[in-house]
């Protein structure tokens, strides 16, 4: 299906990306960490696939990924970035409260989480990929894997546990001087505003992903979610088409 990109300014004026397929209800669908629009939901059809399925897949590239701003000032990087983001993107496509789907991948999980605990988004569907309790609460630990992945970046060398973020940060182009910057932007999540989360969600995970803890308890946490397993690790679970339709049918349903 035939993809469009398009830019817009966000709410401090950093050129954002997005890209868009298919004519149905809005989805807005967000990408993980160091990783794109493309990577995520393009390259491996899950964009189309929503698309095919009645769906209209917006997937926004965050600041410093894809085809948005890199920028190195450090005042680009407020706390709550990314979700303001996002915010943008959905004031800027005119999406109100209920007439949209959200959905993220890792990164695009804990932003999509962050926003809708906080009364900041709302969307008809909440699914959460790639994501577990681990990734929420104990973020800090995350961010500081990733900003050594940055810092030690010339010397992570195979067998260092690193080293496939590092391979995947340097395959993709990342501007590690802005990555750096945004790390610092992010704090962890408190678990007890979960509670704030009551549409409908799937808590979508590899088999055998465990990079960011339980999915399954992620999805006991919540009011209402399904857990739905699919095959695959962190790295490899978005490159397989089964998350794709796990997401569609969830948004059918």
């Amino acid at each position: 299906m035939s993809i469009s990109t398009e830019h817009f300014a966000s709410f401090d004026g950093t050129a954002l990306a997005f890209h868009i397929v298919g004519e149905g209800s809005p989805v807005i669908m967000l990408h993980g960490l160091f990783s794109s629009a493309q990577m995520n939901w393009i390259k491996w059809g899950h964009g189309d696939r929503l698309a095919a399925s009645g769906f209209k897949a917006i997937m926004l590239d965050f600041r410093v990924h894809g085809d948005s701003a890199a920028p190195h000032d450090r005042q680009a990087y407020p706390p709550g970035v990314l979700v303001r983001d996002v915010a943008a993107l959905a004031e800027h496509l005119a999406l109100a409260p209920g007439e949209f789907d959200l959905v993220g991948f890792s990164l695009g999980a804990r932003t999509a989480i962050h926003a809708v605990a906080h009364g900041i988004l709302e969307p008809r569907r909440l699914a959460i990929c790639g994501m577990g309790v681990a990734g929420l609460a104990g973020w800090s630990l995350r961010a500081d894997h990733f900003k050594r992945v940055i810092d030690e970046f010339d010397t992570i060398r195979p067998g260092d546990p690193a080293f496939a973020a590092r391979t995947f940060l340097k395959s993709q182009g990342t501007d590690r001087v802005a990555a750096r910057l945004l790390l610092d932007a992010m704090d962890d999540f408190n678990l007890a505003a979960l509670a704030n989360i009551t549409m409908s969600c799937a808590v979508i995970c590899g088999d055998e992903d465990h990079d960011n803890g339980s999915a399954e308890e992620l999805a006991a946490l919540l009011s209402d979610a399904a857990y739905v397993e699919v095959p695959g690790g962190h790295m490899n679970s978005v490159t397989k088409p089964e998350l794709g339709a796990a997401i569609a049918a969830f948004l059918a349903a």
